[in-house]
């Protein structure tokens, strides 16, 4: 494995820890409160549709698009994920989000596992239902990490072998502990894999314009893939700005005189 290579399972296998961190959570919360019998079945049957998407539309990608054009896709596609997480990112760096605290989350998954009623039927649905939503939704940003970044190195067993020691890590976390992840830089990872998908969105988005000109080549950076080097620079100076201007003020401050004579007058009362 090449240097480019590694980079490949390095991001994938960063992006899927963060997206199996909280899948985790939800299931060891409605196993731990429903019944691990419901929970293991709704992860099995959204492993499944997983699986089942996933070869559907690795397929439909590499075979129905050309080059340039699935750079395009690919790229608007990690564009949009990516300036969401940064979005986030950048909140919480600045004071103005709540951290993820996967320890509450899965407080608040416990509680509503609790204030929902019995269930009378062989398997618990609501564990089941609960368990398949947070491991398929999860999950399909697991398939378009994998697709996206595998398909535009051309090198999707990569990327697949990435995600598969990402999903192994966090499984044997789970079990060892029993508890949620909270222990696993949560926050910081999403930054970095925001930053990422950013920088590589940006660069395969310009890249698949091509198909809009003559024999619809894709476009070529100088030093070809050291470009995404320059835009990830970029996405960090250009977040670091952002939340420079969006910090709150501290709490600690002192606070200001009133310059108002009646505000004055009341400060005296």
């Amino acid at each position: 494995m090449n240097a480019v290579t590694w980079s490949l399972v390095l991001a994938v296998f960063v992006a899927c820890i963060v997206e199996m961190v909280e899948a985790t959570t939800i299931v060891m919360a409605m196993g731990f409160t429903r019944g691990w019998k419901s929970a293991i079945a709704g992860t099995v049957v959204a492993l499944v549709a997983l699986s089942i998407f996933t070869a559907l539309a690795g397929y439909a990608l590499a075979n129905w698009l050309p080059e340039a054009a699935l750079q395009l896709v690919i790229g608007t596609l990690l564009l949009i994920f990516g300036l969401q997480w940064l979005r986030k990112a950048i909140y919480r760096s600045s004071g103005r989000k709540a951290l993820h605290d996967e320890e509450k989350i899965y407080q608040e998954e416990v509680a509503a596992a609790k204030a929902a009623g019995e269930s009378k039927s062989g398997i618990d649905m609501f564990g089941f239902m609960v368990s398949f939503k947070g491991v398929f939704l999860e999950g399909l940003e697991v398939v378009f990490i994998v697709l996206t970044f595998g398909l535009s190195a051309d090198n999707i067993p990569a990327a697949a072998y990435g995600a598969a020691a990402a999903v192994v890590l966090v499984l044997i976390l789970g079990i060892i502990a029993r508890k949620p992840l909270s222990m696993i830089p949560e926050n910081t990872l999403k930054f970095g894999v925001g930053l990422l998908l950013t920088s590589f969105g940006i660069f395969w988005s310009i890249e698949g314009l091509g198909i809009f000109r003559d024999g619809s080549h894709s476009l070529e950076f100088p030093g070809a893939d050291l470009a995404i080097l320059y835009f990830l620079a970029l996405v960090i100076v250009l977040c670091w700005a952002l939340i420079k201007i969006l910090r709150k003020p501290s709490a600690s401050a002192p606070p200001t005189a009133p310059t108002d004579p009646a505000q004055a007058e009341e400060v005296v009362r």
